[in-house]
């Protein structure tokens, strides 16, 4: 039983990803020294973002945090390791990405949590995703957890017509895996083409949708936009989504450790055709679980965070 959940996961993942024995043989970018110094420094990268957020017909203003660490996961609970069950866990980079932006007197608070396996020649598929929003009117839940060849969905919330969704869904790439595979992938293994792809738990939760895949357009190229992102060597990785007229862009670092600098989101809600935008502020690496005093606010004015 020692290795029972490591071999049943690989058996699934092997299946489901459609390797063969190419695939099976890429470039993990985990085995490099470069990675590992970054990565297992028993610190996080906290990035910080001015965001200006589309709702309502309108721009609002707010802010982003994303927070990259890397931690072991069990692959039976799909939660955070903590006790000495090594053999059942894989590391993961785990990435909670916050967005907080103002609508008229109220706000808006949205938390998705990211789990992608370091191991990405075994384990290809990001394990879960967990959402949570929250504003004045109510809050709302999603929760994907990769099971039987897909993920399987548990959603709740104060809309009458989201009140509660369960059911499980096929395997496809997720667009909240997409931040975390860019740090974890060499540049040609990044999803590109047509790519059927699961919108993000907070894109979905803005527009009223349900939780299903739908085919994209991806691809990778330099960024030759204007100065609005600054970064050396940037990438513009580029996703369409034809049904939902939808364009995401991500703007990022060629370089290692692929520094994300910002983005781009648009769509049309209340016949309006609206971008929303997020620009780079400041990036430090810090145990922030260590800073919780009152003094540990001085890291706080580093990001440039306002809220």
């Amino acid at each position: 039983m020692k290795y029972y959940y490591i071999i049943i996961f690989s058996l699934l993942f092997t299946s489901t990803a459609c390797t063969d024995k190419k695939d099976q043989k890429q470039i993990q970018l985990s085995d490099s020294e470069e990675f590992r110094k970054y990565w297992f420094s028993n610190k996080a990268e906290i990035s910080s973002y001015d965001l200006q957020q589309a709702q309502y017909g309108n721009i609002n203003q707010g802010e982003a945090v994303m927070v990259f660490v890397n931690e072991d996961f069990r692959l039976d609970k799909q939660v955070k390791l903590e006790s000495d069950a090594k053999e059942i866990a894989t590391p993961v980079l785990k990435l909670n990405f916050i967005k907080k932006f103002i609508t008229g007197i109220y706000d808006y608070s949205m938390y998705t949590s990211v789990f992608t396996p370091i191991q990405t020649n075994t384990f290809p598929a990001t394990l879960k995703v967990s959402n949570t929003n929250q504003e004045w009117c109510g809050q709302s839940f999603l929760q994907l957890n990769y099971h039987q060849n897909g993920y399987q969905v548990i959603g709740k919330s104060y809309f009458e017509e989201e009140v509660s969704e369960e059911c499980h869904i096929d395997y496809a790439i997720l667009e909240d895996e997409l931040w975390t595979k860019i740090r974890l992938l060499p540049l040609d293994q990044l999803p590109q083409g047509n790519v059927l792809m699961v919108p993000s738990m907070t894109s979905l939760r803005l527009r009223h949708k349900k939780v299903q895949a739908e085919m994209t357009k991806i691809k990778l190229q330099p960024y030759k936009g204007d100065s609005t992102f600054k970064g050396k060597d940037l990438m513009d990785y580029q996703i369409y989504f034809p049904e939902s007229q939808r364009d995401l862009r991500i703007i990022f670092e060629k370089g290692f450790p692929h520094h994300i600098v910002g983005w781009e989101d648009t769509y049309e809600l209340r016949k309006k055709k609206l971008t929303s935008r997020a620009v780079l502020k400041a990036t430090i690496q810090n145990a922030y679980w260590e800073k919780n005093t009152p003094a540990d606010t001085t890291y706080r004015k580093l990001l440039k965070l306002k809220y």
